[in-house]
């Protein structure tokens, strides 16, 4: 029996083994980390001890939540991704196929907050189309791609981590659910949990970027003198991130499920739409794994940098298998395919903001 493809949201495995890995257009030998599914980046040996990371993701942009969130917002979920192969990027090429209705004005406002978000991250524009069509609508308008150049003893993909590696994240869980819901329906918070609470819930919207959590960590070292895989838990948040990292390195996990961090306004947000937030979207919770010696520089530093993290777990014999454990009970770590996300917005926006 064929697998279908998904109602909504990224194909599974199961699809992108079946259609996408099998036909990958011509072979090349310097590729040394090609497409594979929950890996971020891709990785080509330029020679001289140099590599190329690359990364491509849509064009998200949501004009509800002002320009300059939505250009702040769009240029971090591109450079997310691009930043855990611990190499930094330098470069972006960017495809705008914009609505018709966008004026000169809302463009311009976009693109000066785009603009100075690849500036700070240390990208130029290299290349890239920008047009008006009909049928392009938000919140997709278009795709980037992210290029970084480094030093190939310093490049990590999430296939590398191994056996007695901690694992830490940083923020916590269903930091962007918590985030989008947070800005758009703030008068629901507001009504449930007051005021102060709803502009605190706002506040999350900004953490949803693992750029300076991902320089910060390998600062600590990469390889075997720290980290030795990083990923970034978007969607199916951080049971699909920690599920994918374990998958694509060939290993086991054990997780205590009560070191995860669940921030206060998080679990606001998550209780008030009904959605899991171990399983919901989580733009801007970097998941890492680290050799024993160096985790408790890793979490002193993004602490340093005001990021909090926590050791959730570690790395183990794949005959060990995929668990986390709650209240002394051992349960299966399973990938949750479908992102709760996605059906709780969408009913939420069919009752109004």
């Amino acid at each position: 029996m064929k697998t279908e493809l998904p109602a909504i949201g990224k194909v599974s495995a199961e699809i992108f083994d079946e259609i996408i890995l099998p036909r990958l257009g011509r072979k090349r030998p310097e590729i040394l980390m090609g497409p594979r599914h929950g890996v971020d980046v891709g990785v080509v040996d330029l020679g001289q001890g140099q590599v190329m990371v690359t990364t491509t993701d849509p064009i998200f942009v949501v004009p509800p939540y002002g320009w300059e969130r939505s250009g702040w917002f769009a240029v971090h979920i591109l450079a997310s991704d691009a930043v855990t192969s611990g190499i930094r990027p330098n470069y972006i090429t960017m495809d705008l196929n914009l609505p018709l209705s966008v004026t000169r004005e809302e463009f311009e406002a976009l693109w000066t907050v785009m603009h100075r978000e690849c500036d700070k991250i240390g990208m130029a524009v290299v290349s890239g189309h920008t047009g008006r069509y009909e049928g392009c609508e938000y919140p997709m308008i278009g795709g980037a791609t992210v290029i970084g150049i480094g030093r190939k003893d310093r490049y990590i993909t999430p296939d590398m981590a191994r056996s007695g590696d901690v694992v830490i994240l940083t923020k916590g869980a269903a930091i962007e659910a918590a985030g989008l819901f947070a800005v758009t329906f703030s008068h629901r918070v507001a009504e449930r949990y007051g005021e102060k609470a709803a502009r605190e819930a706002e506040e999350i919207f900004w953490q949803m970027s693992i750029v300076e959590d991902a320089f910060t960590a390998v600062e600590a070292g990469v390889r075997e003198d720290g980290v030795t895989a990083m990923h970034d838990a978007t969607e199916c948040g951080v049971w699909g991130g920690l599920f994918e990292v374990a998958q694509a390195s060939g290993v086991g996990m054990t997780i205590d499920k009560e070191k995860i961090i669940v921030q206060d306004a998080v679990r606001n947000v998550c209780d008030l739409f009904g959605i899991d937030p171990y399983s919901s979207i989580s733009e801007g919770t970097l998941i890492l794994t680290c050799r024993p010696h160096k985790a408790k520089e890793v979490i002193r530093r993004l602490g340093d940098k005001g990021i909090p993290a926590s050791m959730v777990g570690e790395i183990v014999d794949p005959g060990q298998g995929m668990r986390y454990f709650e209240d002394g009970a051992s349960h299966e770590l399973v990938h949750p395919k479908v992102d709760p996300f996605w059906a709780a917005f969408g009913k939420a926006a069919s009752q109004g903001t």
